[in-house]
């Protein structure tokens, strides 16, 4: 009886263990979610903070998390966003020109990166891992080694100053590495489901275009959306080809002019940083189902 009295206490006392330990992990995990976004969440939360406060408020408590109903302003937004012969900083410009490049080498790296990681990824020839290895090895590199020689190419061929390009120079730097992301995901997609296209009479074009590229469909938004990235926050070869060029500036080469000027206040400067990450944002959680979705669920059976 004693022994029976024992072995129960021990199961009551190993049972209250595992509960204290569920309770506790269950709180840290919070706590450390909650740190997490702090970290994150703040530094974007004050400059979106300085964005609407004017200069004055700004000096007077530069310590204030909050903004006090006097205080808040978008004059700093239209500033920032005006035509320079307006008085404003021409960032709307330079919004549009971003958004061209960001958007045509998107398609460009595209055009090119699906057909040829599907041709590393299933048809067989010679020296095929070792030209996925080359894809890699061009980002060992650092861009200002090839930043003169693209400039004196681009100077003799008349594409320096021009959005064409800055256009064509990220296309070379993106399509590498997104080669290189869809081919990892093409390996993934059911070898018998292309199979099953080639049987029912479809070219390997048409199997790409209506089988393999519709599954690999978030790993072509992902891949797009990590190109787009790039355009648009990439600024050396930006500086290098747009400089003696305002009309042609993107935005991130526009953001990097303010922050170097005495005569430009903080507030503006914070929002033109908005302006600037603000499209990368929206973006994110407007593709967020894509990126997510297991569209290759159910696509084979048995």
């Amino acid at each position: 009886m004693s022994a029976q009295t024992s072995g129960a206490r021990a199961q009551s006392r190993g049972v209250s263990r595992d509960r204290i330990q569920r309770r506790t992990f269950r709180v840290l995990r919070w706590v450390v979610i909650a740190l997490f976004l702090l970290a994150v969440l703040l530094p974007f939360y004050y400059m979106l903070l300085l964005s609407v406060k004017p200069i004055e408020a700004l000096l007077r408590d530069p310590g204030s998390l909050i903004v006090a109903p006097g205080d808040f302003t978008l004059d700093t937004y239209v500033e920032v966003l005006a035509p320079q012969e307006d008085g404003g900083q021409g960032f709307l410009t330079f919004l549009r020109n971003s958004a061209i490049v960001a958007l045509a080498s998107v398609a460009l790296a595209l055009l090119v990166a699906i057909p040829g990681a599907y041709a590393i990824a299933r048809l067989p020839f010679f020296g095929r891992r070792q030209v996925n290895a080359l894809f890699l090895a061009s980002y060992l590199f650092p861009a200002i080694v090839i930043a003169i020689p693209l400039f004196v190419l681009f100077s003799r061929l008349g594409l320096r100053g021009s959005l064409v390009g800055l256009i064509l120079v990220y296309t070379a730097q993106t399509v590498p590495v997104a080669i290189y992301m869809l081919r990892n995901y093409f390996d993934t997609v059911p070898v018998s489901v292309e199979e099953a296209g080639l049987v029912d009479g479809l070219s390997r074009i048409g199997v790409l275009r209506r089988v393999s590229l519709r599954l690999a469909l978030p790993s072509v938004m992902a891949t797009g959306l990590f190109v787009f990235m790039i355009a648009w926050n990439e600024f050396l070869f930006a500086l290098l080809f747009l400089v003696d060029r305002r009309e042609q500036w993107t935005v991130s080469l526009g953001l990097s002019r303010l922050s170097g000027s005495i005569e430009v206040p903080t507030t503006v400067l914070m929002a033109g940083s908005v302006v600037l990450t603000v499209p990368i944002i929206i973006l994110f959680f407007a593709t967020e189902r894509l990126l997510t979705g297991g569209l290759t669920a159910g696509a084979e059976k048995g």
